[in-house]
Order: C-alpha cells, then sequence, then structure tokens
C-alpha cells in the first residue's frame, strides 16, 4: 500500500455498510485530512461563524444569513464554505464581503452534495486502480494486489491480473477521496480579493428543510366561559446542519413561489423533540404578512424539532354553543323522518382583541383545548385548526359532538304548487326536537341552509336570517328535557 492517505473497505468493520452482491464493504478513513479537495483550498466551518440568521416561512422555506470570520490571500482563492444546508437553493447563494465591501469579488461558485458514501466512492473509482488487501484464513498473513474498477453498479466487478472477478476477496484501498467528493454539503467559491487576511463574509441563501407551524394549547375554566390561551412555535430543522444561537424570525402568510425547485438531498433521519421556554416573540407587519422576531437567539440543531414561546393570554372570554347543522337537500323533496338522535356539534368562540387578553395576529396552526375534571386533572377535550387569524377577529373552534345533547328531524310536510312563472314553489314543514340528558340547560344554536328565494311561513319560535341561505334558531334546552322547534317554509 501507499504510504500517508488511504481510504479502506473493511469487511470486518461494522460501522458503516453497503452491500455488493452478498459481500459486506465496510468503511473507513485512515487520514480524515484527505477530504481536502486541495492544499490551496480555503475551508471554514462552523467555528468560524460569527453569527447566523434564519428566518423561516410557511411552505418549507428559509431565508439563512451566515457571517463568518475568513483568511483569504490575494488575488484567487478557493474557498469551501461547509456546514451549510444540504437542501439549499443554490441559485440563491449570494456572498459579500462585510469588512471590505470592495475587495473581493465572486467568480465562480459550486454546491458540492455529492457526498461521501461507499457507493459513491466506488463509483468514482470506475476505470482507477485500487489495492486489494487478502488476509490468509489461517495464517492471518496479508497479501496486497492491485485491480481495476470496471463496474460499481449493483456490486462491484474487478479486473485483477488477467481475469475478472464480481465478489471483493478481501478489503478494497483506495489512495485518496477524489476531490469532487465531500463528508457534507459544501459551496465551493472561487474568489478574487484586493487583500490579504481575515475579512467578516456574510453568505445569504434560500433553502428547504427549515420549517414552522403554530401549535396552540387551550385551558377552559369550570364554567366554560373563560380560557388561558398559550401558543407556541414548533421549529422542524431537516436541512442537513446546525444554526447555533441563531437570530430567529417567522413569516406567517402565503408567500408564493415558483414551483421549479426539487429537493437534492434527502435525510430521512428521526426527528428529536426539544420544548424550551424563551420570551414572547414581537410582531410586526411585512408587506401583506406578519413577521414574528424571537427576543433572544435560539440554536436549531439538525435533525430536532424544539418548540418556542410566541403569545399567552389569560381569562380570555369564550363562548360555548353546541350547533345542529342542517342540509339544503329536503327543501326540494318529499322526504319524511330526517334523522334520529342526531349529534351536535361542540363549538367555542372567542374574540383576538385587546379587550380579551389577546390583539396579536395569530398564525395559523393547530388549537389543542383541555378542561379539569373534578380531581384537578386537565383532560384532553378536543382540538380544531385556525387559518390566519387576524387582529380583531373571531376565532372558532369545533371541539367535537355533545354526547348528552341529541336532535330528532322530520319533515312533517311536503307540497308542490303551482306558480305564474312557471318556476317550481316548495312548501314544507319541519319538527325538531332537541333532548337534553345533562343536569344543566344547555345553549343551542340550530343552523339551516335553505335553497333559492324563501319566506318563513310559520315557526315558534323566532329565527335569524343570518346569511342569504341561512336561517338560525338561538334556543336552550331544559336541564333533563326537550324542546321543540316547528317551521314551516316555502322555497322556489
Amino acid at each position: 500500500m501507499k504510504s500517508g492517505r488511504h481510504v479502506i473497505f473493511h469487511p470486518a468493520k461494522k460501522w458503516l455498510t453497503t452491500g455488493f452482491l452478498g459481500t459486506c464493504l465496510c468503511f473507513s478513513v485512515v487520514s480524515p485530512s484527505s477530504w481536502a479537495a486541495g492544499n490551496d483550498e480555503h475551508r471554514t466551518t462552523l467555528a468560524d461563524q460569527k453569527s447566523v440568521a434564519v428566518t423561516i416561512y410557511n411552505e418549507d422555506l428559509a431565508l439563512v444569513k451566515d457571517v463568518r470570520s475568513v483568511e483569504l490571500d490575494t488575488g484567487m482563492n478557493r474557498l469551501a464554505v461547509r456546514d451549510v444546508s444540504a437542501k439549499m437553493r443554490p441559485e440563491t447563494a449570494m456572498l459579500r464581503a462585510l469588512s471590505q465591501p470592495d475587495g473581493m469579488r465572486v467568480v465562480e461558485q459550486n454546491f458540492d452534495f455529492d457526498l461521501l458514501t461507499p457507493e459513491n466512492l466506488l463509483q468514482k473509482y470506475v476505470g482507477h486502480q485500487v489495492e486489494i488487501v487478502k488476509t490468509h484464513p489461517t495464517t492471518g498473513k496479508e497479501t496486497t494486489v492491485r485491480g481495476e474498477v470496471l463496474s460499481a453498479q449493483n456490486g462491484v466487478v474487478l479486473r485483477v491480473g488477467d481475469h475478472i472477478e464480481t465478489g471483493v476477496p478481501g478489503r478494497l484501498v483506495f489512495d485518496k477521496v477524489p476531490d469532487s467528493l465531500r463528508d457534507r454539503p459544501t459551496l465551493s467559491l472561487l474568489l478574487d480579493s484586493r487583500n490579504k487576511g481575515k475579512q467578516d463574509l456574510e453568505l445569504s441563501y434560500l433553502t428547504r428543510g427549515l420549517s414552522w407551524r403554530a401549535d396552540y394549547v387551550a385551558e377552559l375554566a369550570p364554567g366554560d366561559d373563560k380560557l388561558d390561551l398559550s401558543g407556541l412555535i414548533t421549529l422542524t430543522n431537516a436541512s442537513g446542519t446546525s444554526y447555533n444561537n441563531a437570530r430567529l424570525q417567522l413569516v406567517a402568510g402565503d408567500v408564493n413561489q415558483v414551483q421549479e425547485f426539487k429537493g437534492i438531498v434527502t435525510r430521512q433521519n428521526e426527528l428529536r423533540d426539544e420544548a424550551v421556554p424563551a420570551p414572547e416573540a414581537r410582531e410586526e407587519s411585512l408587506l401583506e404578512y406578519h413577521l414574528y422576531t424571537l427576543d433572544r437567539p435560539t440554536t436549531i440543531a439538525d435533525n430536532q424539532t424544539k418548540q418556542v414561546a410566541l403569545l399567552s393570554g389569560a381569562g380570555v372570554p369564550v363562548l360555548k354553543q353546541l350547533v345542529l347543522d342542517g342540509s339544503n337537500d329536503y327543501y326540494w323533496e318529499s322526504v319524511g323522518d330526517i334523522g334520529q338522535k342526531m349529534k351536535l356539534d361542540v363549538m367555542l368562540e372567542f374574540d383576538n382583541t385587546d379587550a380579551s387578553h389577546l390583539g396579536m395576529p395569530l398564525p395559523k396552526g393547530i388549537v389543542r383545548v383541555y378542561k379539569r375534571d373534578s380531581a384537578g386533572n386537565a383532560q384532553f377535550v378536543g382540538e380544531d385548526e385556525i387559518d390566519h387569524t387576524p387582529k380583531n377577529e373571531t376565532v372558532r373552534l369545533k371541539l367535537g359532538q355533545s354526547f348528552d345533547v341529541t336532535a330528532d328531524k322530520t319533515q312533517t310536510d311536503f307540497r308542490r304548487l303551482k306558480s305564474s312563472d312557471k318556476r317550481p314553489i316548495y312548501e314544507s314543514a319541519y319538527r325538531i326536537v332537541l333532548k337534553n340528558a345533562k343536569n344543566e340547560p344547555a345553549a343551542v344554536v340550530v343552523r339551516e341552509p335553505i335553497p333559492g328565494d324563501w319566506k318563513m311561513l310559520e315557526e315558534n319560535y323566532p329565527h335569524e336570517k343570518v346569511a342569504a341561505g341561512t336561517a338560525q334558531w338561538k334556543l336552550t334546552v331544559p336541564a333533563e328535557g326537550k324542546l321543540t322547534l316547528t317551521y314551516r317554509i316555502r322555497t322556489h
């Protein structure tokens, strides 16, 4: 073997394996210094990082601004920026000098995402010589021969002397790692610098693999008339690198993107959760979006999901209602029995206002609601997703369906009448019996969507026309009792 630097495939070691035609090939690096793309290349890692700022958008998109202190020579420099996102959009990368803005220009840049693996290393050595080290099974004596890699597709094919072998008879030893293979994603640049010495360089780029969402936790008061709401930002980093002590900003809103980029590197590692207490975020308008800025730096490790605080509100007034939603398909035909023991939706409403102890634009996310039982234990009672909700808007949550309050709905009459303009006229009557098995009154909303032009002819409780095609009744069903709503309507 040649002295100095070698890369070895060894079947006995088990820290990284890949199979070729039934043979287990194992990979180790004898000399990590051989991973350099060249002796004249300047390399910068996270150890050189002075600051990093990350702005994360809703649709799996983030803007990274990475400032590093780098030693450059006068004239042309090859710079390898390591520890960048593996899902970088290389066409968006921009490098600028902060300390000497006019003293440097970028001549060429390449994104090296062809990572060092046993398969990739073999592919790069097709047509080149490798050393094959064989071990005698009895004496343990090693012998070395050279062979040429003919193919590395679905296995390895070697020319050893005057014959061809399709299995690896021993371990393979490579002279070096090719310059095009990197142990981690790297942005390689050719720079023209007027000055020699340390410079602060800022690399900015867009990347996939960083995402965020809002998660809310609400606890209902015993009387169901108030709740305490806290909002958390859930951050997920699957970009292939870490962002240490990052200045973090989040943009809520639907930012348009041209759908032409495909992910280059896919990482399948399992994410781990980490909950981190933090000050609440500051919010401001940004074009037609909302920008949230964390009040302190935070670290987002690679392959990590973590949470930081967004907002909190205590004693938020809330309205709980049981809602029976109807359908418009039985107003123009005879149906008779519509449904027995129909379930009512459990709905919560609260206003996102200063008076309600909120008043911050709420990013879209899931609201999970809890309520304490008689023993004081918090129990989960439902969840719902909200869209981006501006200040002074009402938040409506559907938590589930009522167990103790049900409804029986019947069409009691149906007629088709003649009209002068030859349009059909339908007259129908309905009975809705609401039953309450609880030992307290239940507030119920009956909401009926009615098609066409309609007129209420008779009703035993007054309705409200909340929309052009919707009639709504607000009723109170007595404890352990029932209430019957009847109405007759004409539509055409």
